[in-house]
């Protein structure tokens, strides 16, 4: 299955269901106009950049090799330094910049590489792409499996890695939609009949870095409430319902900034 090919046809996932809940205006420009966005913000960058290290470190376990931290941190200087430092091509926050998001990067995989449990498990999946039907839905719901580990129980564990600027509460991590989603893609990817955990993986960019592992587990009510939601959200974008949301905390570093500014003037219709 390739993510690419998938993409290339009309399909909804937890990103573009989030962004279209977030601020339909914000949806229409990237997935209905295809308009390009003004910059990339800098958490993006860096987090997909994570992630890619987070991916040759698990191709590493699976392959019975524990990949030395040198090395890791390695890998980010140079994927950083392909992306970071090419004029307009990520944006900075204030007092923030490629060098100092470079250390931070290396201390976060310091952290993991410190922290992270040795698993006895096997790598069943890395960046594991999905796709899958909903009754009601006349579109896949696509997206990528970080990590898909069974220990020695035989238990699937979905992983998502993430980098973030605080711990999350209980709630947000028990309220998750992307993890239901996640379930119901195990689900329906083979994993029907097996016990199955949602864990989210966490670099905490505070002062002192954290890693955090974060586990949850879904039920019929939380997939049924999630079912709910795509096909209002699909039928809202059937319907060309984009509400604008310009008091969306995503404002500060969207990428079509100026483009709403300009649909609020009516320059853009």
């Amino acid at each position: 299955m390739n993510l690419q090919e998938l993409r290339k046809s009309p399909h909804l996932s937890v990103s573009s269901i989030n962004q279209y809940v977030e601020c339909g205006l914000a949806y229409r420009f990237a997935k209905v106009d295809k308009a390009k966005p003004e910059s990339n913000p800098e958490a993006l960058v860096f987090g997909s950049t994570i992630h890619a290290c987070l991916a040759e470190y698990y191709a590493c376990l699976g392959q019975g090799v524990s990949m030395p931290v040198d090395e890791l941190m390695a890998a980010f200087e140079q994927k950083w330094q392909s992306v970071a430092y090419r004029p307009g091509q990520v944006s900075f926050k204030g007092g923030s910049g490629p060098e100092l998001l470079l250390e931070q990067g290396k201390a976060l995989l310091v952290v993991f590489h410190q922290e992270v449990p040795k698993e006895n498990c096997r790598v069943l999946g890395i960046e594991q792409p999905f796709a899958f039907g909903l009754d009601g839905l006349p579109v896949p719901i696509i997206g990528v499996f970080d990590l898909v580990i069974e220990d020695e129980a035989g238990v699937i564990t979905i992983v998502d890695h993430k980098t973030c600027a605080k711990a999350y509460s209980d709630r947000e991590i028990d309220d998750s939609f992307q993890l239901t989603v996640y379930h119901m893609a195990a689900k329906a990817d083979g994993h029907a009949n097996r016990d199955v955990l949602l864990r989210f993986d966490c670099l905490v960019k505070t002062k002192v870095p954290k890693f955090i592992q974060y586990y949850t587990t879904r039920s019929d009510a939380d997939f049924m409430a999630a079912k709910r939601k795509i096909l209002a959200v699909w039928d809202g974008i059937q319907k060309g319902v984009f509400i604008p949301n310009d008091a969306s905390w995503r404002c500060k570093g969207c990428g079509f900034a100026s483009r709403c500014k300009d649909w609020f003037a009516g320059k853009v219709e």
